[in-house]
């Protein structure tokens, strides 16, 4: 059923009390919805527009490593939690080197710490991302539960024509039809470690977050990180041990050279660990089918039962699509290893035979703390065994 549009909310209560003085205000704006929804807001990031699809996260802590994950590129987050700015910014807890959302849609902007450097408004402000706060985001959640997906758009500080900012959402292109991956792999090989006697770890960059590197090297190992174009010889090279797919953004439905890669590794034999977009990729690899989720997983707890052991872990998720399970070949030699406890959704692939696992979820993003970081810990252990 389609719900009809939510008119525009009330005037807001005071700037000053929908974002902290400490942080300040660009001015009012509105956050617009392709399906005529329009909610009032004080714009506090950079003062400019801008659309994408719009997303909701349940997490009440790690809004910057939100903010500097790739695999939010295109993508407008919304954040549930009510205060957003309680703690202060750390540069080494960046999951990459700039924002790649969209825009932020907050309840309350708030201010933990007085150095501007160390604010969330300052690392979207110096990076062109507009931010919007005074949405009533529960009432924003629940749409999107009755809805689905959403285009929308945070219109620029001081524009407040209700029909124009609609129109502006309903012109944000699909998110199927952007290629995000591009945007955001590196061109050039880049590695890091160098200890010969350490087993050497090819990642495919796809989206890397910077968690996923720190939690092989604490493991012991060399990281050799590739781009997206990166062809078998390249990534199978005679010294690697073995590859890593990284997460990223976009549909993977339109990844052909990166699933023919995927492929080639399978049929090589080294180990091999798929994260996010990556296990999506390996699916598809194995002959399974990708679909887009109604309104995807965004969030840090969401639980997980492996169903090799029966083991129940808390993880941290952010993607749009799953791997169909039914579609999954059983020639292919992967089984359904994992699924989510709140759908059944697939949240993991093994290998009958070969040294392979997928992951829909993030293992470094450590909700748990740390349920999930085992998966590295296979990974290694096997790529270890393959160099002995």
């Amino acid at each position: 059923m389609t719900l009809p549009p939510t008119p525009v909310h009330q005037p807001l209560p005071r700037a000053d009390s929908i974002v902290d003085p400490r942080v300040g205000d660009v001015g009012p704006a509105l956050l617009a919805l392709e399906d005529g929804t329009v909610f009032p807001g004080i714009a506090f990031g950079a003062s400019v527009a801008a659309g994408g699809d719009l997303v909701v996260n349940t997490s009440q802590t790690g809004y910057q490593e939100i903010a500097t994950d790739p695999s939010y590129a295109g993508q407008v987050v919304v954040m549930t939690y009510p205060l957003i700015g309680n703690y202060g910014r750390l540069i080494a807890d960046d999951q990459s080197a700039k924002p790649w959302l969209r825009g932020l849609v907050v309840a309350h902007a708030t201010a933990a710490v007085l150095d501007d450097a160390r604010q969330l408004a300052t690392l979207l402000r110096s990076n062109g991302i507009p931010a919007i706060a005074g949405v009533d985001t529960r009432a924003l959640a629940r749409r999107l539960r009755s809805s689905g997906c959403q285009r929308a758009v945070i219109g620029p500080p001081g524009m407040t024509d209700p029909a124009e900012a609609i129109r502006m959402a309903q012109a944000v292109p699909a998110w199927e039809d952007q290629d995000f991956v591009a945007q955001v792999s590196p061109a050039v090989v880049r590695e890091i470690g160098d200890d010969p006697r350490a087993p050497l770890i090819a990642i495919v960059d796809f989206g890397l977050k910077a968690n996923i590197v720190n939690s092989l090297r604490r493991r012991g190992v060399r990281v050799r990180i590739l781009p997206h174009t990166s062809t078998p010889a390249e990534v199978l090279a005679a010294d690697v041990h073995g590859v890593v797919l990284s997460p990223g953004p976009g549909d993977p439905a339109r990844l052909g050279g990166p699933v023919a890669l995927a492929k080639a590794i399978i049929e090589d034999g080294r180990p091999l660990l798929g994260i996010c977009l990556g296990h999506q990729i390996i699916g598809r690899a194995a002959g399974a089918e990708t679909g887009r989720l109604r309104f995807g997983h965004h969030g840090a707890n969401h639980p997980v039962q492996d169903l090799d052991t029966g083991y129940v872990q808390v993880t941290a998720q952010n993607h749009e699509v799953q791997v169909i399970g039914g579609t999954l070949p059983e020639v292919s030699g992967f089984y359904v290893s994992q699924l989510n406890l709140n759908d059944r959704s697939v949240e993991g692939l093994r290998h009958r035979e070969r040294p392979i696992e997928t992951v829909q979820y993030h293992p470094e993003g450590a909700p748990g703390p740390l349920d999930a970081l085992a998966v590295f810990d296979r990974f290694v252990d096997a790529a270890r065994k393959g160099r002995a």
